[in-house]
Formats: C-alpha cells, structure tokens, sequence
C-alpha cells in the first residue's frame, strides 16, 4: 500500500504512523551523492538521484533506485513526491556558554573587541552552574528541533569558570545522550599556556571529561613555544585540538601558518581543528599558497563560520559600508584536499546577535557568503560528514544502509527550491520517526536575561 502526502503535515503524520508499525519505505526521495552511501545504485555522478528509502526498527535497511512498479504487500510506504532528504547536522564550532546573553550585554556593539569585552563582564557577573545550564538547554531544544544529532562547543576555561562549566557541560552532555551527541572544548587566551602548571591542570580537567584541548591563537610574540606547549600537552594526555586563529582583517595575522608548522614539528598523530582564519583571505596569495600547502602537509582541519564572521568582521562606526565578506578561503583549502566544514559559532551573544543553532541556516547562508553552489558539488558534507569525521563519530553526518534512520525530510525539490526558504517545516527523523520538539519560547529566559515579563 503506498500512501501519497501531498503536504508536510499529511507527510509528518503519514511517516509517524507508519513507524510505529517498524518498517515502512519512504518513496521518492532525492537524496544527495556526497552525503550518501549509495551501494549498488547507480548514479552516474548526479549530485542528486531518486530513491526510495526503506526504514526498519530505527536504521536504514535499504536505498533503492525509486522503482514506479508497485512495492511488495504487506509494506506501508509513503510517496514523498520527490522532497530532499539530508542526513541529520553536524556543527563542530559552536559556544553553547554564551549564548543568549545578549539582552544583558548593552556594551556589544557588534565589534570584536566590544564582544570581548561585554561578554568578559557578563560572564564574571552571571555564569553561574544555573545560568549557564539553563541557557545551554535552550540552545539544545533549538538545535534538536532543526535536525542538529551532533554539536562541539568551547567552554570559555579560565579559572575559576572552568569549575562551573565543565561540570554543567558534563551534565548536559548525559541528559541529552541519544538526541544529540555533545563535545566541548576548553576555550583560553594562547597566553595561558605560559603558566606550565596551570595549563596541565587544565588538560586533565578536559581530559577527565573527555574533551578536546583548545585555546585562541592570538599573536603573541612567543607563540611558537606556546603552540609547542599545547601539542606536547595535547600528546601527553591523547587529546585532539582545536583552535580559534587569525579572526581579524589584519594580513600580518598568520597563526593558521605556526599552527601547522608546530603541528609539523610535533609529529601530532590527533586531530587538529582551527576555525575562523579570516585574515587568509587578505593575505597576498604566495603567502596563501604557502599557508596552505603547510596546512594540508600537517592534516589541519578548517572550519569557516559565515554569519559570525560577516557579522563582526570589517564592522565600521564611522558610517562606512564594509567591504569584505570577513571569510576564509574555502575553496582553495578544498583544491588541496584540506577538510573544510562549516560551523554556526556563536548565538544571540555579542560575537553574533542573531542565530538560532539552524545548520540549514548556516548552509543557506555560507552558500550565498562563499559561493558553494554551481556546481553543488560535496559541499553538503561541510555541515554533516565532514564535522562528524572531524569529531570521530563514525556514522553520523551520512546517510547508507545500515546506518542510523537519522534524516530531515525537507520541502524542497531542488536545491533552488531548497534554499529559498527557510525550510521552518522540515520533517526531522530519529531514529526511524518524526521527532516532536517544538522550538522553546524565549520568554524562558526572561528571568535570566533581564527582561520583564509582559
């Protein structure tokens, strides 16, 4: 029996009561080469197919080419008219400890050193185990709501903030076990790093949690050896690391380049993650070349946060238009086999006043800021495989059978259609059926943030 939905919500309740029963076939489906394991189908290098996807008990038993002959009785199968469907996100550079504070953080003014500064004042006035609990599961309803299964997030680690956020992390990280599976890492000036002592404490702390090691690279002129420092540390303890580097306009900004060459003189055999890198894209480009022909000798991955980076970079207050789009050099980081992704980053905080830990807004919006269209290509796997490699969980961020049923049924035909709109009706599949996890109110965090109920 097939059953045709001519609507989402028909779809929706189609889908969940045909799960219920344990095994049903959702029919023409278009599904996207790079984010599919496809087996025996043939695609003939098509960024897009049709299939029919057949679910049993929670995984993916089969995808199968879309077939118009009637399926096999005693299957319920539901004609889903050619939608898309992606494997559910992944988002590996996110700060689930800022977010939503920007109500109470009146000096943001959309400035990198305005955000710094605010939010150093609103984390030594208000982060307490409560505050940032609650904010961290507002932001976790949000990202489970639009199909987000996995999330990295730095922990801002100085004491004595270390104390409250990791514990909370901890906490989180347990009660959301099965929605979405959780990595944080310690998130501190390169300039800790001269306190010997203090920065070991701090990798046991991460290490305990199983985390990642991490630290802004900012320029400083011993850098070098504080980069020496965490690699030998990060050994030490097996951990992998992640670093934020080189967010500026500045052309003398090169921090992506040192941390490949300590990654280099280290021999790292773990995983190294470094985000933003805006300051490449000002550079003159034998100093690109060279940058990332380092990077990729050293197995450096890259992640771009478009929003954020477009939100804070080349800000004016004179009345001035800015003129650069504040990204990183993706497609050039691609060309040489680096593995790039994208990332949310920050949310409702003064790095980024806006967000709601939407990935498919953040692909939307990179595809426009960086041009990952004509051809598609395998762009799509930087908000899903990419990261889920990047954060060594085997299995997410793909679609293939055997795999997980973890997908997002979305309205769009085509990837025009797909990223017209916001898509605010997707249908998001675990484990086999549509969840049912409506967006939080703000009203939540009134309380938090300062603002009278009305």
């Amino acid at each position: 029996m097939t059953i045709a939905a001519p609507d989402q919500v028909s779809l929706r309740e189609t889908i969940t009561a045909a799960a219920v029963h344990g095994r049903y076939m959702l029919r023409n489906v278009r599904l996207n080469n790079a984010v599919t394991a496809t087996g025996a189908i043939e695609t003939a290098g098509a960024e897009f197919f049709l299939a029919d996807l057949t679910v049993e008990h929670g995984k993916i038993l089969a995808i199968t080419p879309a077939a118009i002959h009637p399926h096999p009785a005693g299957i319920i199968s539901v004609d889903a008219g050619g939608r898309i469907v992606l494997p559910t996100f992944v988002d590996c550079h996110t700060h689930l400890d800022k977010g939503h504070i920007l109500p109470r953080t009146p000096g943001a003014d959309g400035s990198f050193p305005g955000a710094m500064s605010s939010t150093s004042a609103d984390r030594l006035a208000n982060w307490s185990a409560e505050d940032v609990a609650r904010r961290m599961d507002f932001a976790l309803r949000c990202a489970h709501h639009y199909g987000t299964s996995a999330m990295r997030t730095h922990l801002d680690s100085a004491p004595p903030q270390d104390a409250i956020s990791w514990p909370v992390f901890e906490q989180m990280r347990e009660a959301w076990r099965g929605r979405i599976d959780l990595q944080a890492v310690c998130l501190v000036g390169i300039d800790f790093a001269r306190n010997e002592a203090a920065l070991d404490a701090l990798a046991q702390r991460v290490a305990a949690a199983g985390g990642v090691f991490g630290a802004v690279a900012f320029p400083v002129p011993d850098i070098d050896a504080l980069l020496d420092r965490m690699f030998a540390t990060a050994t030490r303890y097996g951990l992998d690391l992640d670093f934020h580097a080189d967010e500026t306009a500045d052309p003398a900004a090169n921090s992506l380049h040192r941390i490949a060459e300590a990654g280099l003189r280290a021999r790292f055999s773990g995983k190294v993650l470094v985000g933003h890198c805006c300051s490449l894209a000002t550079q003159d480009s034998s100093i690109v070349d060279r940058t990332l022909d380092t990077v990729a000798a050293a197995g450096l991955a890259v992640v771009s946060l478009p929003m954020c980076n477009l939100y804070l970079q080349d800000r004016r207050h004179d009345g001035t238009t800015p003129r650069w789009r504040g990204v990183t050099l993706l497609h050039e980081m691609r060309r040489r086999g680096i593995a790039v992704a994208l990332g949310s980053d920050n949310t409702r905080d003064p790095f980024y006043a806006y967000g709601d830990l939407d990935m498919m807004e953040t692909y939307r919006m990179g595809t426009r800021i960086l041009h990952l269209d004509h051809e598609v290509g395998d762009w799509p796997r930087a908000v899903s495989a990419t990261p889920a490699s990047i954060m060594r969980l085997d299995g997410r961020g793909m679609m293939g059978e055997g795999l997980a049923a973890d997908f997002i049924l979305f309205e769009g035909r085509c990837w025009s259609e797909l990223l017209s709109r916001p898509e605010s009706n997707r249908i998001v599949i675990r484990s086999g059926a549509p969840i049912a996890s409506p967006l939080p109110s703000y009203g939540e965090l009134d309380d938090l943030v300062g603002l009278a109920p009305r």
